[in-house]
């Protein structure tokens, strides 16, 4: 059996590959999927679609080349932490940012079951002004 770490390396590997299904795949349809208030896209989703409408496909109508780059994975049991940093590029306004993330995963019964970000909202709400 999967641990919740390898669940949640397979996601990140998945994005690695730009592979949505495989970002998707292990997404319980019930997971609580949370991006900072201040973000973009904050708020809380509920299951893999709407994870996809409101975070993944509106970040890539957002910015240009938005991306993740993982730098750590720390296991922590049934929960993960990743930290990294995100990049892109405003698609209105032009600007790049660059902002330090840290992503809390909750895993339970093969499935993720939980997600909070942690982000610097500062530089990406600067490269939308």
């Amino acid at each position: 059996m999967r641990t919740a770490y390898d669940i949640v390396k397979a996601h990140y590997d998945a994005n690695e590959r730009r592979d949505m299904d495989g970002m998707l795949a292990d997404i319980a349809p019930d997971c609580r999927w949370t991006e900072m208030d201040g973000f973009p896209c904050a708020g809380t989703y509920v299951g893999p679609q709407e994870v996809f409408k409101n975070v993944f496909q509106a970040l890539g109508g957002l910015f240009e080349g938005y991306n993740f780059k993982l730098d750590r994975l720390l296991d922590a049991g049934s929960d993960v932490i990743g930290i990294g940093d995100y990049a892109g590029t405003h698609k209105e306004t032009g600007k790049p940012f660059r902002a330090r993330v840290v992503h809390v995963w909750g895993v339970a019964d093969g499935k993720i079951r939980r997600f909070e970000q942690f982000t610097d909202t500062l530089r990406v709400a600067e490269a939308m002004k």
